[in-house]
């Protein structure tokens, strides 16, 4: 009796544990480390936004994707300060690519 119990869940751990791993690949979810990679660099870039007195970092979001991948949005007052955010965020460490998708006001 305490054997068949025994197995029986172990076995409902183990398909748990599948069924966990393969919605999390499925849905192709970040890791720890990718998600704290990503985190540190739109820290950076949002940093180096705010120091910048040519761009205003409250009207810029920015985040990470896979591979350092950085995607820039909001608002920009003019086609300079969307230019120089697009600078800034490229020469940010871990940075392989930005994305600047920010709308100039007119």
């Amino acid at each position: 009796m305490k054997l068949s119990r025994t197995i029986a869940i172990a076995a409902f751990a183990g398909a748990t544990l599948v069924i966990a791993t393969g919605c999390s690949v499925a849905r192709k979810q970040e890791t720890v480390g990718e998600y704290i990679d990503g985190s540190a660099v739109t820290t950076a870039v949002k940093a180096k936004l705010a120091e910048d007195k040519e761009t205003s970092a409250s009207s810029i979001n920015v985040k990470t994707m896979d591979g350092g991948i950085v995607q820039l949005s909001g608002f920009a007052k003019s086609q300079m300060e969307k230019d120089r955010a697009g600078q800034i965020a490229r020469g940010v460490k871990g940075v392989t690519e930005v994305r600047n998708s920010l709308i100039v006001k007119q």
